[in-house]
């Protein structure tokens, strides 16, 4: 996996050997791509009070467990079989003359596993994004030993979250408890398969929350990075990404994703995604295709008393607003630099992660009352979130047109919005399987590899594709992105 730990902090691998109030999930049911079936959107057990005093678990182990998947996954890794003369001259771009450097690489199966977590009776389940983002296969195996092939509904490299399905119903799943009101010194249990050992139970407590800049992304290829980790010392190993983390009441309150490590094994404190960002991310993956993100289009800072001297501010905690995007909604309701942001929706931002975080739970077009600090009086804005656009609408994921190219021996279909950000590219179409015996496979591109122009043409869907490549004559030069971010250049 690509991303990478800050200070020795090591991704809890899914291998065993600013996006800117309080989101809201009314009716959502109605709202999301959810069947009738009973899910965590649609069911609350808050109510229920768990069986046993802190330090008591076994009532929340035996209710988490059942829900708590092991995932299992395979992926192509390359490895260079043999290369064109041209490749130095070239920088690995292959021949330019039509021979692309032969079998550049030969497709090698790799396994990996992770952990999931069931969130409806028919078989939506949420995980890393690292778990599942270079598989080719999945497979999923519940707690009661039966195992079933899983797709992948959309991933989301920004919070690090994915959503996958199994053809199952009446399955046990998880509801969704309340990370805001979760509290620092309060018992936890982490739930997941670390070691491919199953179903494996760990108790903590919550060390800290709103913990930020844990996950160091590569090359930029996670835009908008959504941090707000809930940190805890249950034991988090290998093979635990994507499980679930709970309360002693055996609700969800987040999704584990990382662990601090000198070692790669777990070192006293791991980190997890906080529910109230989860409810949101899943449920956009499986409506909309993609995470629906509301930005404030401001640029922030937490205040400190450096900050304070030097901008003759009147509060000494908040969050600093230094400036604006353009179209940013914070500056058209009427918020102005130097104001301090002290509050949305009512709840206190004194850090710029939970400020992040309370914005991550909201969709373009929703609103948010936020209070401001200005030369020492209160105001409070009500701001209309926009997208990335600048304006309010909302943006769907691409669908799911496909084309198959007998010429490349190849299916190609639509880039999703992750995997613009994953290979940092506004257009192109997606290898999404490579046929045996065809051209693709006989110069070692792989499946999951992106197509930016044929013919030295840019291509933006599957459709112009097609066109240019039945419109061809001769040799047909391919230009992309190999699944190792590696560019190249083919002549077939």
């Amino acid at each position: 996996m690509k991303n990478q730990l800050k200070s020795y902090v090591v991704i809890a691998l899914l291998s065993s050997g600013v996006t800117l109030g309080a989101y809201q999930l009314l009716n959502l049911g109605n709202q999301s791509s959810f069947s009738d079936s009973p899910s965590a959107f649609t069911s609350n057990v808050s109510n229920v009070v768990a069986a046993g005093s802190p330090g008591e678990f076994t009532y929340a182990a035996e209710k988490t467990t059942p829900a708590v998947v092991h995932i299992k996954t395979k992926m192509e890794q390359r490895q260079r079989q043999f290369s064109s003369p041209f490749d130095d001259l070239f920088g690995g771009f292959g021949d330019p003359f039509g021979g692309g450097g032969g079998r550049r690489q030969a497709p090698q199966q790799a396994e990996a596993s992770g952990s999931g977590v069931i969130i409806s009776a028919d078989g939506y389940i949420v995980t890393n994004n690292h778990v599942v983002a270079e598989a080719t296969e999945i497979s999923v195996m519940l707690n009661d030993k039966r195992e079933f092939k899983a797709k992948v509904i959309s991933t989301d490299p920004s919070s690090d979250l994915a959503v996958i399905q199994i053809k199952a119903n009446d399955l046990p799943f998880l509801t969704f408890g309340d990370s805001d009101a979760l509290k620092v010194g309060e018992w936890v249990l982490a739930v997941g398969n670390p070691f491919n050992l199953e179903s494996t139970v760990t108790a903590g407590i919550v060390s800290a929350k709103g913990r930020q800049n844990i996950i160091d992304r590569d090359d930029d290829k996670a835009a908008n990075p959504l941090e707000s980790f809930i940190q805890t010392d249950a034991a988090v190993n290998p093979g635990n990404s994507g499980g679930a983390l709970v309360n002693l009441k055996g609700e969800l309150i987040g999704i584990n994703t990382a662990i601090y490590s000198r070692t790669g094994q777990f070192a006293g404190y791991s980190f997890a995604v906080p529910v109230s960002i989860v409810k949101k991310v899943s449920a956009d993956l499986i409506k909309y295709g993609n995470v629906q993100r509301g930005f404030l289009g401001v640029s922030i800072m937490e205040v400190n008393s450096k900050l304070a001297d030097e901008k003759d501010l009147k509060v000494t905690t908040g969050v600093y607003v230094g400036g604006f995007s353009e179209n940013s909604a914070a500056k058209t309701a009427g918020i102005k630099i130097n104001d301090v942001i002290t509050k949305i929706d009512g709840i206190e931002t004194k850090t710029s992660a939970k400020l992040m975080e309370i914005v991550g739970r909201k969709r373009p077009g929703e609103t948010l009352n936020v209070t401001v600090n200005r030369d020492g009086q209160n105001k409070e804005f009500t701001v209309t979130l926009k997208n990335k656009d600048g304006n309010t609408a909302i943006l769907k994921g691409e669908t799911g047109e496909s084309y198959k190219s007998e010429f490349l021996g190849a299916k190609f279909g639509a880039l999703s919005s992750s995997d613009k950000e994953k290979f940092n590219v506004n257009a192109g179409v997606k290898v999404t399987e490579v046929l045996p015996d065809g051209r693709l496979e006989m110069y070692g591109l792989s499946k999951g590899s992106i197509i930016t122009k044929i013919n030295d043409k840019a291509v933006n869907n599957p459709k112009e594709a097609a066109e240019l490549l039945e419109a061809r004559k001769g040799r047909t030069k391919l230009e992309g992105i190999d699944v190792d971010g590696s560019r190249f250049i083919y002549v077939l």
